[in-house]
């Protein structure tokens, strides 16, 4: 580096502390692609209320739910450029700039649901969270939020591999989830949330995978009346801050957006236990079948997709296995 470029870092901090004001005052812009009232649109209104008052006004928050600043992927985009501030984001999103989130992306990697929680809230669930804000992808991992556990919906059964055999099934664009459902004996179709409604209805897709929750608030159960606990991914989601806006915040500030945001991923999860239940049982009003299927013949489906992208985190995944 050199000496010129060291005295403009040095003297960054005191060009922050000079114009503290322009810096400090703000509006946090956090967009979701789910609807009002889903659980993590919730947690992060609450957190952003928590953070307004925390900075007496100088942090506000405007929530933008409902998929109306686009996909995830172009949210993502936004928050990189530092246009949205904020936003939860599924690792399958992630998964091709960030390699390392990939083995919370494998299929079965977690045990269940409570083992996802446990890994999340242990060091495992931080490193990855540090190595999204050390990647190259100009976010800060604050926080995580509960995807939940993701089955197979679809138009005709599925109570085992045999069934799926052939069938399109939507899946978020990252080639792990593609290969995933390929491995079970399905074609895996990448395609963004808000277009899975017209596809299952037009028959471009014959099923998707995703939790209760999201089958319920995005209308899929009225095309896909089968919902098969296959329980192939268990995903957390994290919450990430733009880290051009991170950068603009005094030490205090980023204090606080963290605390808060950690409270955010405990709430969250409460609030999604009771989402889930109550989504299950107004599925089950509109006439969706839950099927119990034996789970091993997909395990071994999938063994070749840990093989293949399991190899770079094997020491990761020992690790996460570990969990108790």
């Amino acid at each position: 580096m050199d000496f010129k470029r060291k005295l403009l870092i040095a003297a960054l901090p005191l060009a922050f502390c000079l114009s503290s004001t322009a810096y400090a005052e703000m509006t946090l812009k956090i967009a979701e692609i789910h609807p009002a009232g889903y659980p993590t649109v919730v947690a992060q209104e609450n957190m952003g209320k928590k953070i307004e008052e925390a900075t007496d006004g100088e942090l506000k928050f405007r929530m933008f739910s409902g998929g109306v600043l686009g996909s995830e992927k172009e949210v993502v985009e936004q928050v990189q450029l530092g246009a949205v501030q904020m936003t939860r984001v599924s690792l399958g999103t992630l998964g091709p700039v960030v390699p390392d989130v990939n083995a919370f992306n494998m299929p079965f990697v977690f045990r269940d649901h409570e083992h996802m929680r446990k890994v999340i809230d242990g060091e495992i669930g931080q490193e990855i969270l540090d190595k999204i804000t050390n990647s190259d992808f100009n976010m800060v991992g604050l926080a995580w939020m509960d995807g939940g556990v993701r089955n197979l919906y679809t138009k005709e059964p599925v109570r085992n591999l045999e069934d799926l055999k052939g069938m399109k099934i939507r899946v978020m664009g990252n080639p792990l989830f593609i290969d995933t459902l390929n491995a079970m004996g399905a074609q895996g179709v990448a395609m963004n949330t808000g277009e899975i409604f017209s596809a299952l209805q037009t028959g471009v897709v014959d099923g998707a995978e995703n939790n209760p929750p999201t089958m319920l608030e995005h209308n899929h159960f009225r095309a896909a009346k089968n919902y098969s606990l296959t329980g192939h991914l268990i995903l957390p989601e994290p919450i990430v801050m733009s880290k051009t806006t991170w950068n603009k915040l005094t030490p205090e500030q980023q204090e606080i957006v963290m605390k808060y945001a950690k409270e955010a991923q405990m709430e969250e999860r409460k609030l999604w236990d009771e989402k889930t239940a109550s989504s299950e049982a107004k599925l089950k009003e509109e006439g969706v079948t839950f099927i119990e299927v034996d789970k091993k013949p997909f395990y071994d489906a999938t063994a070749p997709v840990r093989e293949k992208y399991g190899a770079p985190y094997a020491e990761l995944i020992k690790r996460i296995e570990a969990v108790q």
